[in-house]
C-alpha cells in the first residue's frame, strides 16, 4: 500500500450540527470499529457493545422525533451517517439501518401511548431491534406470509416462522408482520414483540458468505402471547405499513452500499498507488486508471442517488421511485466496484490479507436484501408504466 490515505468524502450537510454528528461518528469509527472490523468478521462476532455506544451517542434514533428519544435528523443526514459506518463495517451499517426499520411502525401508525410508552427505550435506551416480514416460503411474495395471530381474550397469541430475520435471536423486540385475517395483503397487521416473550425461539444462525457477525436466523412463534396494546396501527393495515417501511429501509440499504463501494475504492487507490510494476506505479497504467475512474463515478453516482431521494422523503414528497432507483442502482455499483477492487489488488485481493474480498462478499447480500433487484425493477416498471395486466 502507498502512503497516500484515503480522503474523507466531502459531504454537503445541511446545519453545523449535522457536520459535528459525522464527525463524531468518523471518530468512533476509527477508534471502535474500523480496527477490529476485520478480525471479528473473520470469527463472526456481531459487535453488541458497539451499539450500545451508538445508542449513548444517540445514533440510534437519528431520523425520529426527540419528544420520544430521537435525534431530529433529516434522512438526508442520517443515511450519510449509515455511509460512514458502513465503509467501516457492514455488520454495524447495516444494523443500525435494520434498527431504525424496526423502529419505523410503531413511530409512524402507533398511538401516542404507544409511542410514550416504547419508542424512549427503543431510540436511546440501549434496545436493539429487528423486522420480521419474510417467511421460508414467502420472500418476494410478501402479502402470501402465514404466520397468524389469533384474538384471545384482550390477547394476541403469535404461531408461525419467519426466516432471514438479521438481529434474529439477539434483539430486544421485533416488529412482526402476522395475518389477522382474509389471504392477501389485506388480512395483514402489525405487532410489537418482546425479544423475550414466552414461546419465541430462534433457530440457529445461518451459515453466510458474508457479514458472518450479524447473525441471520429463523425466528419461531409457538404460541407467543403479548397484550392487545402491543399491535400497531389498526387490524388488516400491516402490510402498507410494511410497504411504508420498505421504502425508506431500501434507502438505508442503498447508503450502506455506497459505503461498502468506498471502502474498496479506498483500498484499490492506495494499494494502485503503491504497488510497483515495470519500473511504475501501476496506477500509471491507463488500464488501472480508467477502472479506477469508471469506480468513483459510479459511486458519486450512486451518492446523489439516494441523497435526491432522501431529500424528497424529508420534503414530505413521494419517494418510493426514487427508492427503488437508489436501492438497484447502489448496490449493483457496490457489487461492480468490490469486484473491481479484487481485480485490481490482483492476487492479494483474493487474500484475507486485504478487506476488499469481504468486502465483495458483502456487497452480494446488499442486491437481495429489502426486496431484490428484481423486485425493485417490478416497482420502478410499475410507477412508469402501471400494474401489470396479466
Amino acid at each position: 500500500m502507498s502512503d497516500r490515505a484515503p480522503q474523507p468524502v466531502e459531504r454537503r450537510l445541511p446545519s453545523e450540527e449535522s457536520r459535528q454528528l459525522v464527525e463524531l461518528v468518523r471518530d468512533i469509527v476509527s477508534k471502535e470499529i474500523a480496527p477490529r472490523a476485520a478480525e471479528e468478521e473473520e470469527a463472526g462476532f456481531f459487535p453488541r457493545p458497539v451499539f450500545t455506544l451508538l445508542s449513548e451517542a444517540g445514533l440510534l434514533g437519528l431520523p425520529y422525533d426527540s419528544a420520544h428519544g430521537g435525534g431530529d435528523q433529516p434522512y438526508e443526514v442520517y443515511l450519510q451517517v449509515l455511509e460512514e459506518l458502513a465503509a467501516a463495517r457492514l455488520t454495524v451499517g447495516l444494523g443500525v439501518s435494520v434498527h431504525s426499520l424496526a423502529c419505523h411502525a410503531l413511530a409512524g401508525y402507533g398511538t401516542e401511548e404507544q409511542r410514550t410508552a416504547h419508542l424512549p427505550a427503543m431510540l436511546s435506551g440501549g434496545l436493539l431491534g429487528a423486522y420480521c416480514l419474510s417467511e421460508p416460503s414467502s420472500g418476494s411474495d410478501a402479502a402470501s406470509l402465514r404466520t397468524k395471530a389469533v384474538r384471545d381474550g384482550e390477547d394476541w397469541v403469535l404461531t408461525g416462522t419467519k426466516a432471514w430475520i438479521t438481529h434474529g435471536g439477539i434483539a430486544d423486540f421485533y416488529t412482526v408482520l402476522a395475518r389477522t385475517g382474509e389471504d392477501g395483503p389485506r388480512g395483514i397487521t402489525a405487532f410489537l414483540v418482546p425479544g423475550d416473550a414466552e414461546g419465541l425461539n430462534a433457530a440457529l444462525p445461518e451459515k453466510k458468505m458474508g457479514m458472518k457477525g450479524s447473525p441471520t436466523a429463523q425466528l419461531h412463534f409457538d404460541g407467543v402471547r403479548i397484550s392487545g396494546d402491543r399491535r400497531i396501527g389498526e387490524e388488516g393495515q400491516g402490510f402498507a405499513i410494511a410497504l411504508s417501511a420498505l421504502d425508506s429501509g431500501r434507502l438505508g440499504i442503498a447508503a450502506c452500499a455506497v459505503g461498502v463501494a468506498q471502502a474498496a475504492l479506498d483500498q484499490a487507490v492506495g494499494y494502485a498507488t503503491g504497488r510497483h510494476q515495470f519500473g511504475h506505479p501501476i496506477a500509471d497504467f491507463q488500464g488501472l486508471r480508467f477502472m479506477l475512474a469508471d469506480m468513483a463515478t459510479r459511486i458519486e453516482a450512486g451518492r446523489a442517488l439516494y441523497l435526491e431521494a432522501a431529500r424528497l422523503r424529508d420534503a414530505g414528497l413521494p419517494f418510493s421511485r426514487q427508492a427503488a432507483m437508489a436501492k438497484l442502482f447502489c448496490t449493483d455499483a457496490a457489487m461492480q466496484v468490490t469486484t473491481d477492487a479484487v481485480q485490481v489488488l490482483g492476487g492479494y485481493g483474493y487474500t484475507l490479507d486485504y478487506p476488499v474480498e469481504r468486502l465483495m462478499r458483502e456487497a452480494k447480500v446488499l442486491q437481495i436484501v429489502e426486496g431484490t433487484n428484481q423486485i425493485q425493477r417490478m416497482v420502478i416498471a410499475r410507477h412508469l408504466a402501471g400494474p401489470e395486466t396479466r
